[in-house]
Parts: C-alpha cells; sequence; structure tokens
C-alpha cells in the first residue's frame, strides 16, 4: 500500500460532503418548486437544513464533509497525488484545486456556523449577499474590476472545463470500472455538464460585474437559478438544471466510493476508461 493511503479517508468524506450539499442544494431546491415557490442558493438551502434538528445533523455531515474536502484538495494540490505533473498545464490544474479547496472551506464554515446557531452569512437569495460583498470589496482595491474580470474569466473557463470534460466523460479515467460506473454513466455525464452550466452562469455574473463595475450584477447559485427561471420556458429548465444538480451530487458519490488515486493504486485499478475502450 502507498505512503499516500492516509489520505484516501479524506478524499471519500470530502466528495461525500461536496455530495451532500449539492444533494441539498438540488433536493430543496425542486421541493420548493413543486410548492409554488422559486430554486434556493446554496447558503439559503444550508439556513433552511437549520430549521429542524435532522436538518442541523446534516448541517454538521456537510461541515465535516466539505472541511475535508478542502484538506483532500490541499494535500492532492501539494503531493499531485493524481499526478497531474509539473508543466504549465498540470500546475494550473493543482492551483485551481487550491482554489476549489477553500471555496468548499468556506463554505464548510458557513455550514458549520449554522448548525452551532449561528447566522452564517447572508443567506437572503441564495447567498448572494456574501458573492455580492465579497465582490464589492475586491471592487474596492486598486485594479478590483481586473482582479474580478480575472476571476470571472477564470470561473467562466472552470464552467466550461466542466461542460467539456461531461460532454466527452473526460472523468472516466479517474473512476473505478465496475458493473455500477459502466451503467450509471450517462447520469455521471448529465451531472457535470449540468454543474458546468451552472458555474459558467456564475461566471458571466462576475464579468458583468467586473465590467460594471458594480458588485449588484454579481451573484451566486440563487442568482444562476433566478435567471434560468426568467427564461422563455424557464420553469421547465430550472428544473432540468435542478435534476442536473442531482446528477451532480451523485457524481460526488460515485467519486467517494470508486474515485481512482494514481500515486495511491499504483495502476492496479482498471479506469473507467480504459474498460469502455477494452470493449469497444
Amino acid at each position: 500500500m502507498s505512503d499516500y493511503s492516509w489520505a484516501i479517508p479524506v478524499m471519500r468524506a470530502g466528495y461525500a460532503g461536496r455530495g451532500v450539499t449539492y444533494l441539498a442544494v438540488a433536493g430543496l431546491s425542486l421541493w420548493a418548486l413543486f410548492q409554488g415557490g422559486q430554486a434556493q442558493g446554496t447558503e439559503a438551502a444550508l439556513a433552511n437544513l437549520s430549521d429542524s434538528g435532522w436538518g442541523v445533523a446534516v448541517l454538521w455531515l456537510i461541515a465535516i464533509g466539505l472541511f475535508a474536502y478542502a484538506i483532500w484538495r490541499g494535500i492532492d494540490a501539494a503531493e499531485d497525488l493524481e499526478d497531474y505533473g509539473t508543466d504549465g498545464e498540470g500546475m494550473i490544474a493543482r492551483a485551481g484545486m487550491v482554489v476549489t479547496g477553500l471555496i468548499h472551506g468556506a463554505l464548510g464554515a458557513v455550514a458549520l456556523s449554522l448548525a452551532l446557531g449561528g447566522g452564517g452569512g447572508s443567506g437572503g437569495e441564495g447567498g448572494e449577499g456574501g458573492v455580492s460583498s465579497i465582490t464589492g470589496r475586491v471592487l474596492d482595491w486598486p485594479g478590483g474590476q481586473w482582479i474580478v474580470g480575472f476571476a470571472a474569466i477564470c470561473t467562466i473557463g472552470a464552467g466550461i472545463y466542466y461542460v467539456v470534460k461531461g460532454w466527452k466523460a473526460k472523468y472516466r479515467d479517474k473512476l473505478m470500472a465496475n458493473h455500477f460506473t459502466r451503467n450509471w454513466d450517462w447520469a455521471l455525464r448529465a451531472g457535470v455538464i449540468a454543474q458546468g452550466a451552472l458555474v459558467g452562469i456564475i461566471g458571466v455574473f462576475l464579468l458583468a460585474a467586473a465590467w460594471r463595475g458594480s458588485e449588484q450584477a454579481a451573484g451566486g447559485v440563487g442568482a444562476a437559478f433566478d435567471w434560468v427561471a426568467g427564461l422563455p420556458g424557464g420553469s421547465i429548465l430550472i428544473v432540468i438544471l435542478c435534476l442536473g444538480l442531482l446528477g451532480f451530487a451523485f457524481f460526488c458519490f460515485v467519486n467517494a466510493a470508486y474515485r481512482i488515486v494514481p500515486k495511491v493504486s499504483g495502476g492496479e485499478l482498471t479506469s473507467l476508461k480504459d474498460k469502455l475502450k477494452s470493449m469497444a
């Protein structure tokens, strides 16, 4: 067994926590839509969980899981456990791990605050107050518009990356091949594409905020839901997006169970990509 085997339980807890988070957001949003309400952003969904005993228990699971995910991403980036390498593309991928880890760690702090009975930040319309206030503070810095613009481009790029990753099923090389992953590959693909679409929309909001020099244009998951709902056929599109995010929650759970970490597996596991190629 590799010396890095100790990181695997952290990875599993991290992906599971991420999955529970998206399950809560998508599930509560679908429930609200079926009750005649609106889809909820991440912080609003977490805030709603704090209203019940079982919800607080879920918040604890989310907080622990997201902290684990942040730790895992830091370890993964530092030790290059998934073998991205040290060339330009590899270093960009590893830097992205650190950023996503920090984002999820901050969200874990929100969940922990809510579990402990705190406010957890501004929920409002899906936590848009948090996104807008952070954007506003950055815009006040020297060169703030350029910084927000750069963040927007990176976010849009991440959204495109997820869509391409899902469309071309590039995630298969990091998943073990078995009966389950082969049969549910369609759901994994749909979930990754839906996540990419959501991230891309949030990136466009950031770009608009940078262009206008106003935090009012920025928004998170809740703002993205509101924008999609306002499109022609929005009531159907928002349901499709929420179902897609359930697929992404499923993708996270599958990664928790079956993700391949090259520097731990040592090439002993067959990936879904290689298995499907051999069956073609």
